[in-house]
């Protein structure tokens, strides 16, 4: 996928890359596709922040682990598209190895739904 095909990311997004105002270090590279809605968001702050300035705002809905197959995770450095399941069981895109921040994991409950076990 090219650059310029790219989805629109929605958010206080601060550069191509898909950083945010909240999460801009080098390594913040990834947006994710939300559940609720299907638009794509650096992070749970920036969906939060504009669903609320929305006409009709809308609570934030996790993706349930059966959903992981779909592809709800970007990558600001080549934009290419990815699944949530092969977003999670790596450390760098899959397509330009460009490394993700390993301390997104620590907001993964934020995005995913996660069955104990």
């Amino acid at each position: 996928m090219t650059a310029d095909a790219a989805p629109r990311v929605y958010g206080a997004v601060v550069d191509a890359a898909t950083r945010c105002i909240h999460f801009h270090s080098e390594l913040d590279i990834v947006a994710i596709k939300f559940a609720c809605c299907l638009r794509y968001y650096p992070c749970f702050q920036c969906h939060d922040e504009t669903v609320q300035l929305e006409a009709t705002p809308h609570a934030t809905r996790r993706w349930p682990e059966a959903d992981w197959s779909s592809t709800a995770i970007l990558c600001g450095a080549c934009h290419h598209q990815t699944s949530i399941a092969t977003y999670r069981q790596v450390e760098r895109c899959p397509h330009c190895a460009a490394e993700f921040n390993p301390g997104c994991r620590l907001h993964a409950h934020l995005y995913f739904e996660e069955t104990a076990g």
